[in-house]
């Protein structure tokens, strides 16, 4: 049951995700998958006592939830909804002033290819959504996302599954605006599904340590054969620019 939220309570949250380290540590977390505090440390920067405390704050507050496997502690995203909340913050951040950065590899893989909690994101989202846009499998308009009928026929044929989840309040499809493109991507169960179902196949893999994805010889096959994707799709209008970072 939903409760009236005060000012002081979203104060209290804001000023929790406000702390550089902890808001690196939420980022980190937006790759869908459990990390170890040894894992958030490294990308925090800081000490492996100073991680302890900041998840600890973290945990309290129901942003991340930890759980135990052997003689690790995981910990992940609370729920789609933090990481949605973690995402608008991205977002937001994406839109305020630009600063000059050279962009670097690292930039450049995430641009391309990535996972946004348990979906797609990236280069690679959004080709896939303008793909299911054009054939009428998925129609975009007023900033949500509705699969066809034939969008349904084509996607369950290519395996994926579509009624895991069914019953659960999280919509079939939805749109979410992509951070380092500045155009909607596919999630709700339709988005984690391509994800799923892409790693499956073998045409994407996860980077060690990253939000970043590697699509694959086969990928680069599978999606110029069965999803008709663009040959120039890959080309990022920020390697020729000044370097100012998205």
């Amino acid at each position: 049951m939903s409760q009236i939220v005060s000012g002081s309570q979203i104060a209290e949250i804001a000023a929790l995700v406000g702390d550089p380290a902890r808001a690196n540590m939420l980022v980190a977390l937006m790759g869908g998958q459990a990390l170890t505090a040894g894992e958030l440390a490294r990308h925090a920067g800081v000490s492996a006592s100073t991680t302890s405390g900041h998840l600890a704050k973290l945990a309290a507050a129901r942003l991340v939830s930890p759980s135990r496997q052997g003689r690790h502690r995981y910990y992940r995203l609370a729920s789609p909804e933090i990481a949605e909340v973690v995402h608008a913050l991205m977002v937001a951040a994406g839109v305020g002033p630009g600063r000059y950065r050279p962009v670097g590899p690292r930039d450049a893989a995430l641009r391309l290819a990535r996972t946004c909690y348990d979906h797609l994101a990236g280069r690679l989202a959004l080709e896939l959504a303008d793909t299911l846009h054009r054939r009428g499998h998925v129609v975009q308009c007023d900033g949500g996302a509705v699969l066809t009928e034939a969008g349904r026929l084509f996607l369950t044929d290519f395996g994926l599954d579509l009624e895991a989840e069914a019953s659960s309040r999280r919509p079939l499809c939805r749109t979410c605006l992509d951070w380092s493109e500045r155009r909607p991507h596919l999630a709700g169960r339709l988005g984690a599904a391509l994800l799923v179902r892409l790693l499956e196949l073998g045409w994407v893999a996860r980077l060690p340590e990253s939000r970043a994805l590697r699509v694959t010889g086969a990928g680069e096959a599978g999606l110029a054969a069965r999803f008709d994707f663009r040959e120039d799709w890959r080309c990022d209008p920020l390697a020729t620019n000044t370097g100012r970072a998205a």
